[in-house]
């Protein structure tokens, strides 16, 4: 259906609503129509469909990968230390007043930046302070103010790192930081507590699921059973029950993941810090060569012990924020009712269901155009993407369960796409044709909105798959754009100046110098000594010789052309009536003149 064809559909249905109040003596506006059935929908604290888009939409907009949750933590830490860092790269300080100054800031960054006590407690402060002046007295300052920007900010950064190190050595020999938590000993009692609440919710959910599971099976196999059970809305509550086990199975790999990671470190605290004992003892004079990189090896894994107690903060809100959206089950399935429904019912789990088809698996013979995928034929069979979140791709659509899938039984690879059953029937019967039982569950995703997101089922709704292309695309989309203050400084003059007075740009002017000195190099230099000068002095004198030159620059020259003499004879007449006329041409030739 298209956008106009809903929007019209809408239209109409509000407009219908409208009429039937107005029929009942109450006039509203269609607006006010509209604005009432989207509000009694939201509302509604039975659905449990609702109940679980509300979930997904919670999931997609608060959870990030641990990657991108330290990433945002690290940003925003940075954020918060920038106009320190700024205040202690920018300052050029002339007095000591100023230099005590900026060493203050800088014993200010360092205690932020470490996050190990508070500023405006004065004995941490003492305490940060004798620190960094054994590493980084206050004579060193003149040379920490000739840095360039770039290397005093990197500096600070060393120096944050070598004091957190050299503060948690002295915790650990008892002679300061008793501002310094035990974070080490906090995650080992935090951690288990987390895994146990998510485990005690993954067994919530599974009870449910099974119990859902065969209720909704005993409804298609008794007339009754289904017209007893019919008003409930099962299938919706088995889906929720489903999509919650699915954020919780996320939740606690996460919390796996951290106590393996806190394991590691434990051991490399503990082993860096008997070494640095060892290099230490009680020496008067250490190389800092040997002690230096074990500081900050000691202030790296205490960061990290932070950033671990970020993540646990995190899951464990994200724990209790998601079980609000479960507490739709209670509502609608009490405990006494759903054990008087499950009378004569029985109750199987997913092991179970699985334990009971391991000895079965399809022959592949029985199947000409479709390929099987074994454990012993497959690399990485069990890394293969398994569709339908690895629900049996028969149940869904046929029966509207959530069946788990057993891949021992064989897995069908069908256009690119990986599918698997809960029993050797249901594989046979989807094999037979593999785009119609898939059609089905298309439709049963349109039935039942939840379960797009539950079955990943994005690919097939082609206007969500700009949304799932986002939301996989490590959430490129909802990250804030990283902004930072930059400056620029140019000296004026880099290097002293070494200005040529000789120099000369003009290309004329060394053409007339040029013209000079060859000029000279043709004169002739004349000295004469008189008796009166012999002993005396010496007298040069140069002279410019006359030179007569002459130039002719014009020509004469002349042509004389004859006059042309024409005779004419006759004219005067004669002895007979008639004149005759004679022309003759006297004019001279032109070689004759």
């Amino acid at each position: 259906m298209s956008c106009d064809q809903t929007e019209s559909l809408l239209k109409k249905i509000i407009r219908k609503i409208g009429q039937e109040c107005d029929a009942q003596g109450q006039t509203l506006s269609e607006t006010l129509v509209a604005f009432m059935l989207c509000v009694t929908r939201l509302l509604d604290t039975t659905n449990p469909s609702l109940s679980t888009i509300k979930m997904q939409v919670f999931f997609d907009m608060n959870y990030a990968s641990r990657a991108e949750l330290l990433s945002e933590q690290h940003r925003v830490l940075e954020g918060k230390l920038a106009p320190v860092v700024r205040d202690i790269t920018d300052s050029h300080p002339r007095v000591q007043a100023e230099m005590e100054s900026v060493y203050r800031k800088i014993v200010t960054y360092v205690l932020l930046s470490s996050g190990l006590g508070s500023p405006t407690d004065i004995e941490v402060v003492r305490e940060v302070t004798a620190a960094l002046q054994s590493v980084f007295p206050r004579t060193e300052m003149i040379t920490f103010i000739s840095l360039s920007k770039k290397n005093k900010e990197q500096q600070l950064k060393n120096l944050a790192m070598l004091v957190t190190g050299i503060r948690l050595y002295n915790k650990e020999c008892g002679k300061g930081g008793s501002s310094i938590d035990d974070l080490p000993a906090i995650l080992n009692e935090a951690i288990p507590s987390a895994t146990q609440t998510v485990d005690e919710g993954l067994n919530t959910c599974h009870r449910l699921a099974h119990q859902y599971t065969a209720l909704l099976e005993s409804m298609q196999e008794d007339q009754h059973r289904y017209t007893q059970l019919s008003s409930f809305k099962l299938n919706e509550a088995l889906f929720n029950v489903r999509q919650y086990e699915a954020f919780l199975y996320i939740l606690l790999s996460d919390a796996i993941t951290s106590a393996q990671e806190v394991e590691k470190m434990n051991v490399q605290f503990a082993a860096t810090m008997e070494r640095l004992k060892n290099t230490v003892q009680n020496k008067v004079s250490i190389d800092t060569k040997e002690v230096f990189p074990l500081f900050v090896v000691l202030s790296n894994l205490w960061s990290s012990f932070q950033d671990e107690i970020l993540l646990l903060s995190f899951l464990t809100n994200m724990t209790n924020n998601l079980q609000q959206f479960s507490e739709i089950q209670s509502q609608l399935f009490p405990e006494e009712v759903l054990t008087s429904l499950l009378e004569g019912v029985t109750v199987k789990s997913d092991e179970e269901r699985i334990r009971e088809t391991m000895g079965t698996r399809v022959n592949v013979s029985d199947f000409k155009n479709q390929e099987w995928l074994f454990p012993e034929t497959t690399d990485n069979f069990d890394q293969l993407l398994i569709q339908y979140h690895g629900f049996c791709a028969h149940a869904i659509g046929v029966k509207g369960l959530t069946l788990p899938g057993n891949p021992a039984i064989g897995i069908l690879k069908h256009k690119e796409r990986c599918y698997v059953f809960s029993s050797k029937e249901a594989a046979y019967i989807f094999a037979q044709d593999p785009d119609k039982f898939i059609q089905l569950n298309v439709e049963k995703a349109r039935e039942h909105a939840e379960l797009i997101q539950l079955l990943e089922l994005c690919h097939q709704f082609e206007y969500l798959a700009p949304n799932a292309q986002a939301r996989n695309a490590d959430k490129c989309l909802m990250k804030p754009t990283p902004k930072r203050d930059s400056s620029t400084q140019t000296d004026t003059h880099i290097l002293p100046p070494t200005i040529v007075t000789s120099y000369e740009w003009n290309e004329w002017e060394l053409r007339r110098k040029a013209i000079k000195l060859a000029n000279l190099r043709r004169k002739l230099t004349h000295a004469m000594q008189t008796d009166l000068s012999h002993m005396r002095r010496e007298n040069s004198t140069q002279v410019y010789l006359p030179k007569d030159v002459g130039t002719q620059t014009k020509r004469d020259n002349s042509s004389d052309v004859p006059r042309p003499q024409v005779f004419l004879g006759g004219l005067r007449g004669g002895s007979s009536p008639t004149t005759h006329m004679v022309k003759v041409d006297l004019t001279r030739a032109v070689d004759e003149t």
